[in-house]
């Protein structure tokens, strides 16, 4: 449900258009996180871009980490007049070893980059489930590694995972999705446990369907898969048990990320925060 960086088919339609992130609204956490260095992955687009600037504006040079050039450097000048400063850094998370890298001596780490593709187990392409689980999987179980040992030495760190419903909750034709985003639970867990002694907390943000290009491709996927026409797919697939109907903005999921950072939330580790209208309530 949530992550930027995509794999599949081209959307078939312009169903849900993906909206620009923005600056603070009025009522926003209020967070000075001036001289934290932020590691935010999959940073081009749609949730990333959305914690990207959200991090900036509280006053954190943010690394923001993506395969995409051209939307980093569009992030970089929608940053531009930020108390912060974004530092793009163009990178394939499936270089595990560069991911490593990357990580060492940030403060905060947000775990955001995926890609999705729908199609039923006998015809999902090993290939694709390999990537999968190395992109949303390995990549943060090495950015968390090449993180940690600064965040031990100073006993402060925020690990943010974004993971989603369907790491609480499984849906048909997306294995590679949820199989990546459970472990990922899975994963920021045992990060909490042992970093709690170590002042470093680390959570899971669980949006249901956000308003991003990535969503845009699952119409067009979901669309083939049950054969009915992309707009119907919006209400009757995606939003269908949902308590809202509606999307979440990117800029929503970015204040509860910054909520995580805040001095208020340093007794939530090992938590996830379900920003799902609804969906898991059944």
């Amino acid at each position: 449900m949530s992550a930027p960086t995509t794999s599949g088919p081209a959307p078939a339609s312009s169903v849900v258009a993906p909206v620009p992130a923005t600056n603070p609204a009025p009522g926003s956490v209020r967070l000075d996180l001036a001289g934290r260095t932020a590691l935010v992955t999959g940073a081009a687009g749609g949730i990333g871009r959305a914690c990207a600037l959200r991090l900036a504006a509280a006053g954190a040079a943010v690394r923001a980490v993506d395969r995409a050039a051209d939307g980093l450097a569009a992030l970089a000048e929608a940053a531009d007049g930020l108390p912060g400063a974004v530092e793009p850094q163009t990178l394939d998370l499936t270089d595990l070893d560069a991911a490593e890298r990357v990580a060492a001596g940030a403060d905060i780490l947000v775990n955001n980059a995926g890609l999705q593709l729908v199609r039923p187990i006998e015809e999902f392409p090993p290939e694709v489930f390999h990537t999968v689980l190395t992109v949303m999987l390995e990549a943060p179980f090495r950015l968390i590694r090449g993180a940690l040992p600064h965040m031990y030495a100073q006993g402060w760190g925020r690990i943010v995972n974004i993971s989603s419903v369907h790491g609480l909750r499984a849906s048909a034709f997306k294995s590679a999705y949820v199989a990546a985003k459970h472990g990922l639970e899975g994963l920021s867990k045992t990060a909490a446990l042992e970093g709690a002694p170590h002042g470093v907390t680390s959570n899971c943000v669980n949006p249901g369907y956000v308003r991003t290009p990535l969503v845009e491709r699952q119409i067009a996927d979901q669309a083939a898969a049950h054969g009915i026409p992309p707009e119907r797919v919006l209400t009757e697939v995606l939003l269908k048990d949902s308590a809202l109907k509606r999307l979440i903005e990117p800029a929503d999921v970015a204040e509860a990320v910054l909520y995580l950072c805040a001095p208020q939330a340093s007794f939530i580790t090992g938590a996830s925060l379900t920003l799902d209208g609804g969906w898991t309530a059944h």
